[in-house]
């Protein structure tokens, strides 16, 4: 050898060289830069179950079932709504009755109401009298179903806290149309028996979920949060692999709270909404009038599936290094044959 110098020079040129090029393709296999990717396509659907007794104000112990506190019918299809307190005005009739006082002006005389007039605030249509609402104050009479709701603050604690205890089932069925791959959160060894008994405290993959629990995930309490409603986030997340070795595509769930809890508190707080309950009495209409507040649950799914195509890694290799390479007929992966 006439330069062993230089022979051992370039053997560690080649050397550094390698290790060079073995660690960028570690890092690109773990960061999966060789992979093409699709988003995710999502559809969901839920199953409420739960049932609970509470003594309303007024009416006496009600049994509340899955269609009593599952209302709000324009909730989104990817969301469910749950009812977790309740104000209740019973008994109202068609008739003219004063306006509450925090509806409706205070007045002296008729001179102070006029006949015909209404807003955005009003339980109806003033008649144009000004009548006593109490022994201290006098509102403007309306036409209106009566009694007007007086209450404006829900009941403390939560009428219905005990939907805490309720369950959900949640059914995602996901696709990645790039690679025609179809998957779903109830897994092929999720048999009836594995539903009825699955814990979320101890296995992660189970799809029925405690509403107190989601909560609590989010960081709040559920208690608290019944009193007024609000809205929680269920985030599903699939980061899928393809590749033969690495293959891998579950759900990972997680949970926040949507909506601003710390905003001003006179600026319309928590989720609430009304509905009514018709009846006849004595062959006259009335009605129970209830203003729920509860908590909406949005499930929320964010995904993605890579998978390698073929030469893609050993293109990479060779465009960022000049490597030339060759294709093997291994799958997804190909092969790095280095020139030296």
């Amino acid at each position: 050898i006439r330069n062993p110098a230089g022979c051992i020079e370039s053997l560690t040129s080649v050397r550094v060289f390698t290790a060079i090029l073995i660690l960028s393709n570690i890092m690109m296999l773990w960061n999966r830069e060789y992979q093409e990717f699709d988003l995710v396509v999502s559809s969901v659907t839920t199953k409420l179950k739960g049932v609970a007794q509470t003594n309303l104000p007024g009416i006496g112990d009600v049994v509340w079932d899955v269609l009593d506190f599952s209302g709000l019918p324009q909730v989104d299809k990817n969301s469910f709504f749950v009812v977790t307190n309740v104000i209740i005005t019973k008994n109202q009739m068609k008739g003219k009755c004063p306006e509450v006082p925090s509806k409706g002006r205070l007045c002296r005389t008729d001179k102070d109401c006029e006949k015909g007039a209404w807003d955005q605030q009003s339980h109806g249509i003033q008649t144009g009298s000004c009548v006593k609402f109490d022994v201290l104050k006098k509102t403007c009479e309306v036409s209106a179903w009566c009694p007007t709701e007086a209450t404006s603050s829900p009941p403390r604690p939560a009428l219905l806290a005990a939907a805490e205890n309720f369950t959900v089932l949640i059914k995602n069925n996901i696709r990645f149309p790039a690679f025609s791959f179809i998957r779903r959160n109830i897994l092929p060894q999720m048999n009836v028996a594995y539903l009825r008994s699955c814990d979320r405290g101890n296995d992660s993959l189970c799809p029925i979920f405690r509403l107190g629990d989601i909560v609590r995930g989010a960081g709040e309490t559920f208690s608290d949060m019944a009193v007024e409603g609000g809205v929680i986030g269920i985030q599903i997340k699939w980061d899928c692999n393809l590749d033969r070795f690495m293959q891998s595509c579950l759900p990972r769930y997680s949970f926040r709270r949507l909506d601003e809890k710390e905003s001003n508190r006179s600026l319309y707080p928590g989720l609430n909404y009304r509905f009514v309950k018709y009846h006849m009495v004595n062959g006259v209409e009335e009605r129970t009038l209830y203003k729920a507040f509860g908590i909406r649950f949005d499930v929320l799914v964010f995904g993605r599936v890579g998978s390698a195509p073929q030469t893609s890694s050993a293109r990479l290799l060779s465009r960022n290094y000049g490597v030339p390479f060759v294709k093997s007929n291994s799958h997804n992966l190909t092969a790095i044959f280095l020139v030296i």
